[in-house]
């Protein structure tokens, strides 16, 4: 096992990892920019590292002085976390290349994941149902057009890069298509530095389902459940559930099986979650995300693993101590995404925090770095915190979610608690009866 790892991340996903690390015996290095010198994570860390500039690019995102850092502090792997570099392949290269274990999958099946078409590819030949599109990169508007002519419309214009609903376009009439794919192209460029783009049917009220995936070096690979994350808004996850709602035992445990089995195929090493699309009874792969989830601890709850810690293993060279017959799901988790926005426009809001109390109780879960006094920077993205919530079903855990967001102190700067707590008070949430567009109709009935 590694004695000492590097942290190549920030906020409240490095004081995740440097828990689990404290909690196996590995010593942790924290690095940061100047921005983020007072950070909870390199309060705690064993070692730290001034790696920048407050801007991402000459800090969390500077391959050369993480890398200088791990160097120096004589660390023996580096955890990537979710964002920045985790789900470059070129940094998880140079990672290996100098010596360190790179704490993620291999940079092969990152960079085959990242490329959307050659991820498609990759699902059909695993056995995976895809969304009906284009076979490759849509090279002209006259192939856009056939294509088009083939599927129908509604469609979506995609970049085959990148995610987070950058690069993305609904057309829903022919007139639309050229203009739909110089946006969708313009922003590709601007955002990945690609701009190649694809088509695929646009499905109307889809729920968004992924199954977490877990896989170790010796060809063992599990899955842990389904995500239901289809309350979005602009692509971007707000609240995350486990299990689906809309989904049964036997409809969850068919399509987990599908995933493990996809996922054993390809030779994928370390967690992973296949993302799918889900409309009147079917599963549509869409993607593959090769990094540890956002949304990991609703996960945790009802399987009661401690993914980070199952990565380090696997990433050590350590089998699962498990199969997929010992793994027990046990109630319901739902998970509240709290960023520093206006909870009436979404508008980041930094400052400091004036005052902080964080709720608890019985399966009550908070994931925040934050603390009273604490900066939050206006460099970096608005999640201060995650809230997660386990009860013995669905019904108890909305019960406790709503007695703990009314707990929930963060004084100093707007947060988007106030917008959860209508959310989760709304009929078709209550039910369970609500897609990925739910969100946009709520606020269009606002209008």
């Amino acid at each position: 096992m590694f004695e000492k790892v590097l942290i190549a991340n920030r906020g409240e996903i490095a004081l995740r990892i440097h828990r689990a690390c404290q909690e196996m015996g590995i010593k942790t290095v924290a690095i940061h920019s100047t921005a983020d010198a007072d950070a909870m994570h390199v309060r705690l860390a064993d070692e730290t590292v001034c790696i920048g500039p407050p801007a991402p690019q000459g800090s969390y995102l500077n391959a050369q002085a993480i890398l200088s850092a791990a160097a120096i502090s004589n660390a023996e792997a580096i955890h990537p976390g979710y964002g920045f570099l985790s789900e470059n392949a070129d940094f998880a290269a140079m990672v290996e290349e100098h010596g360190f274990t790179f704490i993620g999958p291999s940079p092969e099946h990152i960079r085959l994941m990242g490329d959307k078409i050659a991820a498609r590819e990759a699902a059909l030949k695993a056995g995976l149902p895809v969304v009906p599109g284009s076979d490759g990169p849509v090279e002209s508007e006259e192939e856009a057009k056939a294509i088009a002519e083939e599927i129908g419309f509604p469609l979506l214009v995609k970049a085959t890069a990148g995610g987070g609903g950058r690069g993305m376009q609904i057309v829903d009439t022919a007139d639309n298509l050229t203009q739909a794919m110089n946006v969708a192209r313009r922003e590709a460029e601007l955002s990945f530095g690609n701009g190649q783009l694809y088509i695929e049917k646009f499905l109307s009220r889809p729920r968004h389902i992924e199954i977490q995936i877990l896989a170790d070096a010796h060809g063992n690979v599990v899955h842990l459940g389904e995500r239901d994350c289809s309350l979005q808004r602009r692509h971007q996850k707000l609240v995350e559930e486990a299990p689906s709602p809309a989904l049964n035992e036997v409809s969850g445990r068919k399509i987990g099986a599908l995933a493990a089995e996809a996922t054993k195929k390809i030779g994928y090493r370390s967690v992973g979650t296949i993302e799918f699309l889900y409309e009147d009874g079917e599963f549509f792969f869409i993607e593959m995300n090769t990094r540890l989830q956002v949304e990991h601890p609703v996960t945790e709850m009802i399987c009661g693993l401690d993914l980070v810690r199952e990565m380090i293993r696997v990433a050590a060279g350590r089998p699962l101590p498990f199969t997929q017959d010992e793994i027990r799901f046990r109630g319901h988790a739902i998970e509240c995404r709290i960023n520093a926005e206006d909870p009436a426009n979404f508008r980041p809001s930094p400052g400091r925090v004036a005052d902080y109390h964080a709720p608890g109780g019985l399966g009550v879960r908070v994931d925040s770095a934050l603390y009273a006094g604490y900066m939050v920077s206006p460099f970096y993205d608005s999640l201060i915190a995650k809230l997660i919530v386990h009860g013995a079903n669905r019904n108890e855990c909305l019960m406790r979610l709503r007695r703990a967001l009314g707990e929930y102190v963060i004084d100093g700067l707007h947060t988007t608690i106030p917008f959860h707590q209508r959310v989760i008070g709304e009929t078709d949430f209550i039910n369970g009866e609500y897609d990925n567009r739910w969100l946009e109709r709520l606020f269009d009935r606002d209008e």
